[in-house]
């Protein structure tokens, strides 16, 4: 039996999403609630063949305990922005009825000298829930050409 651990519920649905629009028979796709989950869920998970998809900076925890690790450069969203590109991302957002909201955080103090990608990290993740919502429309509205690398990886690797 293959499962698929990752650290998030944002991890879970663009996971998930790709492989249904891949058409896969997807495994069981497990989220930690954080890479320190990873050597428990291995314990609870013995005898299964472990593939993880992880974050660069909690690589080590998913490498020291799963069989396979995929790792995302620096996480998941810039994945997504980096196949989708700064305009593409904008768009999806534009697209929520949430520009405005973005365009509003890029002008605050602590956010107008960091990187259009580090903006929008902080815009994924300022918001309860968003996190898990835009990981699920990256991955809906990216090209099946245009999958990141390590989640491209994951998804041939069962």
């Amino acid at each position: 039996m293959i499962v698929i651990v990752v650290e998030g519920e944002s991890d879970r649905a663009a996971v998930e999403t790709l492989g249904a629009r891949l058409g896969l028979a997807m495994p069981p796709v497990v989220a930690l609630g954080g890479s320190k989950g990873a050597r428990r869920a291995a314990q609870d998970l013995a005898g299964a063949r472990l593939l993880g998809l992880v974050d660069a900076a909690e690589r080590r925890d998913f490498e020291r305990v799963l069989d396979a690790v995929f790792v995302c450069e620096p996480d998941l969203e810039g994945e997504f922005v980096r196949a989708l590109g700064i305009h593409g991302v904008e768009s999806l957002i534009a697209q929520q009825g949430e520009l405005e909201s973005f365009r509003r955080l890029q002008q605050q103090p602590a956010q107008r000298e960091r990187t259009p990608e580090q903006q929008l990290a902080r815009f994924f993740g300022g918001r309860s829930g968003n996190k898990r919502r835009y990981a699920e429309l990256l991955a809906s509205a990216l090209p099946l050409e245009r999958i990141p690398p390590p989640i491209a990886q994951l998804l041939s690797a069962f």
